[in-house]
């Protein structure tokens, strides 16, 4: 403060004195008006504080600065004391009260998460009641409460003590731990299951926790089943997924789900394919795989999984196990081999079931720890040994071509004449020669025949079952090779005419053409005969002639088919990235898989419709389903 200011060439101030904003505070006590604001509990002094603004005749002498707001306002700071630490648990007590409701409150919660309810916990105001209607007047921090309950509780210790019934507003029925468990059991481990709902979040649903140990051992198709709790809902929301024509032959679609749970279905297969199944042998419906519409189901219907280390730290999380397992299942892979390598028997090598029964798992102690194996038959040409695997699909993977081949040599006399009469092997043979040699299409042929003979699921885990599956096969494994070699006599015939079309309109129509041939070089891409399941396999003479009609009407309206080829190229490009990609992976998309046939369908549709369509298909549609297996 200056008391005289002098201004000449330049300015000038007499008789200076620093002057300090607090002393106006404490001089002018009287004249400072004082504000408070943002009342709210503070949980390290346990008590309520609030932000304070003074100002000097419009001057602003400070701002937000805290106080203790309980004795300016007691009955204000009594109810922000209720709400924000005893109802919202922000308070740093040891109380058994206290510690009692809030375990209470997260039970109910959990509740809601699982029945996917808001409603079951009451509202936050009858808490705050209950606690009004006990604590007296003028308590409004943590030292005066805890006087006061200490004298209270003496008289009675359940004073403060929130019932089930009080916080409820309804009774949760059938939310147990039978049908929302708190752990699902895999392949000798328990993986935690957590549920959380808030639509839209990706935790939505069901999450399961993976040890990355474990990662090759979840099973896909029960993990497809959730919990018992949202099995009806999945189910129910699959059969409405169907065309209307199938889905009217279930019946009042309730009934059917009733009928369909209560057969307690095996969880061995994914529940679209279950359900087919009991469709199949309840109702004599022969329901697609490909007629189901996954993609119009919620996220909260497909599990989550949430990838974690030794540690407990999370690497990885989403919902399509498949890329999971492209991303870190080799990783997973090397843990195991490297924790079972020391306690890995030599595998002998026999050429018929002498091995005693095989079991779906298999303990490898390694010191404290236990690991889960898989046990299954390795293919050695002349015979078959029996390693363990640390992935239930690289088993499958393995003991099928291993199971194949102890099948045959235990049947070599009906290989042998299949060998030598097959129906217009020569004939097949100039056609396959763009494909292989006639020794590896014989060889095809022969595994495919002995997969439709012998390897119907389940597969035999006895020595009973095998001997009893080989003679069955015995009489019926030539006259199903020689089915198969009928098929692939047709497709091969087709291939040779499309080979022709394309060599006479490959100058003229250069795109559509080399589109033709890497499409069929795709389909029938390496050992096609012996890999394409036989259901499927049946297809490719239609698919084949499809492309056969496309290039048939190229000179007619070229446009017309670069039009629908736009439409259908984005679709085909994503799938071959992620296929790519799944080539890396221990395990395959059934999503991936489906949405692959679908794709086959939909070339059908728009390059040749008057062939139709096994199942209905549109761009629209699968674009929506693409969007469901990215998410």
């Amino acid at each position: 403060m200056a008391a005289e200011l002098t201004e000449t060439t330049r300015l000038y101030a007499r008789c200076v004195a620093t002057l300090s904003p607090e002393w106006l505070e404490s001089i002018g006590a009287h004249l400072v008006k004082r504000h408070q604001y943002e009342p709210h509990w503070e949980k390290q002094p346990a008590r309520v504080a609030a932000f304070e603004r003074g100002t000097l005749y419009g001057l602003l002498l400070y701002a937000k600065r805290r106080v203790h707001y309980g004795p300016m306002d007691p009955a204000e700071s009594r109810k922000i004391f209720i709400r924000q630490a005893l109802v919202g648990g922000d308070y740093d007590t040891r109380a058994p009260f206290f510690l009692h409701n809030r375990r209470l409150i997260r039970e109910i919660e959990q509740l809601e998460h699982k029945s996917r309810r808001p409603d079951v916990l009451v509202d936050e105001e009858l808490i705050c009641a209950f606690y009004e209607s006990l604590i007296p007047e003028g308590i409004h921090n943590g030292a005066d409460f805890d006087r006061w309950r200490r004298e209270a509780e003496s008289a009675n210790p359940k004073l403060l003590f929130l019932k089930r019934e009080d916080l409820m507003r309804h009774e949760a029925a059938g939310i147990t731990t039978v049908q929302f468990p708190h752990q699902l059991k895999m392949a000798g481990h328990s993986f935690a299951l957590d549920y959380h709902h808030e639509p839209g979040s990706p935790r939505d649903g069901v999450t399961l926790t993976v040890p990355l140990l474990a990662l090759n051992q979840i099973d896909a198709a029960k993990c497809d089943w959730l919990v018992p709790g949202l099995a009806r809902e999945k189910i129910t929301r699959l059969a409405k997924s169907l065309p209307q024509k199938l889905r009217h032959q279930l019946g009042p679609l309730s009934e059917f789900v009733d009928a369909f749970l209560a057969a307690n279905e095996a969880q061995d297969a994914p529940l679209a394919q279950a359900i087919a199944r009991y469709a199949r042998r309840e109702l004599n419906l022969a329901v697609p795989l490909d007629a189901f519409r996954p993609e119009t189901l919620p996220a909260h219907l497909s599990m989550n999984f949430r990838v974690v280390d030794e540690h407990g730290r999370q690497l990885a999380a989403g919902r399509n196990l498949a890329q999971l397992r492209a991303e870190l299942g080799q990783k997973a892979g090397e843990q195991f081999a490297e924790l079972a390598r020391s306690d890995a028997p030599a595998a002998a090598k026999v050429a018929a079931w002498d091995f005693g029964d095989l079991e779906e798992v298999m303990e490898i102690r390694r010191g404290s720890q236990t690991l889960i194996g898989y046990p299954g038959l390795v293919d050695r040409v002349d015979s078959v040994s029996l390693e363990v695997f640390d992935s239930a699909d690289k088993a499958r993977e393995a003991h099928r071509a291993g199971l194949r081949r102890l099948f045959m040599l235990q049947l070599k006399e009906q290989a042998r004449h299949i060998e030598k009469n097959l129906p217009g092997l020569q004939a097949m043979a100039v056609q396959f020669t763009a494909l292989g040699d006639a020794a590896e299409l014989k060889e095809q042929l022969l595994a495919a025949a002995f997969d439709r003979a012998c390897l119907q699921e389940p597969w035999p885990r006895t020595r009973a079952e095998f001997d009893r599956r080989r003679d069955e096969a015995r009489s019926r494994v030539t006259l199903l090779a020689q089915e198969i070699a009928r098929l692939a006599g047709t497709i091969l015939a087709e291939h040779a005419a499309l080979q022709k079309k394309l060599q006479q309109l490959s100058k003229a129509f250069p795109e559509p053409c080399r589109d033709v041939q890497e499409y069929v070089s795709r389909l029938l891409s390496g050992r096609f005969i012996e890999r394409t399941p036989y259901e499927r396999l049946r297809h490719f003479p239609r698919y084949l002639k499809a492309a056969g009609l496309r290039l048939d009407k190229l000179r007619a309206d070229p446009q017309r088919d670069a039009r629908l080829f736009a439409e259908f190229a984005p679709l085909a490009a994503r799938w071959q990235r992620d296929q790519a990609r799944q080539l890396k992976s221990t395990s395959r998309d059934p999503q991936l898989e489906q949405f692959r046939w679908l794709l086959e369908e939909l070339r059908v549709q728009l390059f040749a419709q008057e062939l139709k369509t096994s199942v209905p298909v549109s761009v629209k549609r699968l674009s929506k389903m693409w969007q469901t297996i990215q998410r």
